[in-house]
């Protein structure tokens, strides 16, 4: 007799797979992925590497995971607690034939997830196997039944693979180290903020290895994440990061995301550091040793990035957000260096991968070069007003009574009779706005003028529209960001 495990097709995302355990993500989830993974690489008795964030959940996803791995013949090589930065690192370092991180990164307590790489840390996203993946696991999804035993708890009738364990975040670290001399770096004071999430396990080697001052926020793991959510892009969430600094009178302040691939800065003074200017400050230092190298950074960055690029004789590259578009462009490209507006950084050295140690590492190797503080030596690229981004619905319309006005770019209105979609929102955007501005459209819609620019951006996951808008003066920028929401609202409620 048999049954049908289905998968929620919603937990299948643009770059992992995420969902909410137990109810989306759960043990027949996991133990079908592992299944699918090995299918979909096509290669026998493959090795993959996986690790895991410490979420109430992951262990028993781990469990799961490995035995739909090895139903199909994985080595797996357990690689146990770790940061999603060590696991691209193992994959890639050692050969490996691909991994899995069991993590919902910076989202909260109930959510669970897996990211996908195969050999090289080559992430795995909706248009490059994602997809493959999900229609594999319908296939095999099709178990027989046997006295209600889970699927997870079946026996292979074919030899399985195995398990093995491994400690990678020495070799880690000792790769990520080799390039500095830790002798040379001052005895700096720095607040770290891991949201008690995995990221914590770091804190006790840097405190061995690192000759600085390191006051641990929150450092202790758990699944609950009691303090605040792992979400370091969220304002609220660096209230504590902000306050410790100025009460330690620490040179500065460092936020780590829940699965720790994303690293914030705050200043001496407890202010947050956008990501694009830590990209365009890294951009200035690597650019003295490395002349000519391209620099990469997202669509949503400020103009600063490209002008610092140019400046210190750079190649920028502007392109779409998201890990698995830079990492694939970066190769393609052969770009030493890469920043997102969120916190991503990554390096040609690092196999394309994410290296917030890298970072961290240049900025305090810059400090105590230097003997300036942060906010002094991040005050020059402070040249510009930016928003950051805000965030509109857009609930699709289809009846006369939405019909809304719109101008054209020839000056003439005329009526709109319900918004399909987010694609349609941005033509007539484009139509309404782009005279005199040159459009870029690898990510959204982007018009650039002499003065300012925005960014309207659909959200891959969500029915949203995300706007930035940057300008020379603050008034400005107010004004066009005013004008734009304006206009935005007019298509859904804020």
């Amino acid at each position: 007799m048999y049954m049908e495990i289905k998968i929620n097709p919603d937990i299948f995302r643009a770059y992992d797979i995420r969902g909410i355990y137990p109810s989306t993500i759960n043990e027949d989830t996991a133990y079908l992925i592992g299944r699918a993974f090995v299918k979909f690489l096509k290669k026998p008795k493959p090795n993959i590497v996986v690790g895991r964030d410490n979420r109430l959940s992951s262990p028993t996803l781990f469990k799961s995971l490995t035995k739909g791995l090895t139903f199909q013949g994985a080595k797996v090589i357990d690689i146990g607690l770790s940061i999603t930065p060590i696991l691209y690192f193992a994959v890639a370092h050692f050969k490996f034939d691909g991994g899995i991180m069991i993590s919902a990164s910076h989202l909260g307590k109930e959510s669970n997830g897996f990211k996908l790489v195969r050999e090289k840390a080559i992430p795995i996203s909706e248009k490059t196997g994602l997809k493959k993946i999900q229609q594999i696991t319908a296939k095999v999804g099709k178990v027989v039944k046997l006295s209600k035993v889970p699927p997870w708890k079946f026996i292979s009738t074919t030899k399985p693979g195995k398990a093995v364990k491994r400690e990678i975040l020495e070799e880690y670290l000792k790769f990520n180290l080799k390039k500095f001399n830790l002798k040379k770096i001052s005895p700096l004071k720095i607040v770290i903020d891991t949201a008690n999430a995995v990221p914590g396990i770091l804190i006790p080697e840097l405190k061995k290895l690192f000759p600085i001052q390191i006051y641990p926020l929150f450092e202790k793991l758990d699944g609950n994440f009691p303090n605040h959510p792992p979400d370091p892009l969220i304002k609220e969430n660096l209230s504590y990061l902000q306050k410790e600094v100025k009460n330690k009178k620490a040179d500065l302040g460092v936020a780590f995301d829940g699965d720790g691939d994303r690293i914030i800065f705050v200043d001496q003074r407890g202010e947050v550091i956008s990501g694009d200017l830590i990209t365009a400050f890294l951009a200035s230092l690597i650019l003295k040793t490395n002349p000519g190298a391209k620099i990469l950074f997202d669509i949503r960055s400020s103009r600063i990035v490209s002008e610092v690029i140019k400046k210190n004789r750079g190649k920028p590259v502007v392109w779409k957000i998201g890990h698995s578009f830079i990492k694939e462009k970066m190769r393609r490209e052969n770009i030493f260096f890469a920043g997102e507006f969120s916190g991503h950084y990554y390096t040609k050295d690092n196999y394309f991968s994410e290296t917030p140690l890298f970072v961290l590492l240049k900025i305090l190797e810059a400090l105590s070069q230097t003997k300036k503080n942060l906010s002094s030596l991040i005050k020059p690229f402070k040249k510009y007003f930016h928003s950051g981004e805000i965030n509109f619905k857009v609930k699709p319309r289809n009846t006369t009574s939405s019909a809304l006005r719109a101008k054209t770019a020839k000056g003439r209105w005329k009526l709109i009779y319900g918004v399909k979609d987010k694609k349609e929102v941005l033509k007539i955007l484009e139509e309404k706005f782009s005279r005199g501005g040159k459009v870029l459209k690898i990510d959204g819609l982007r018009i650039d003028f002499k003065d300012w620019w925005f960014l309207a951006r659909p959200s891959g996951t969500e029915e949203l529209l995300r706007l930035v808008v940057e300008a020379k003066t603050k008034k400005l920028m107010e004004k066009r960001k005013k004008e734009l929401s304006s206009f935005l609202k007019d298509y859904g409620d804020l």
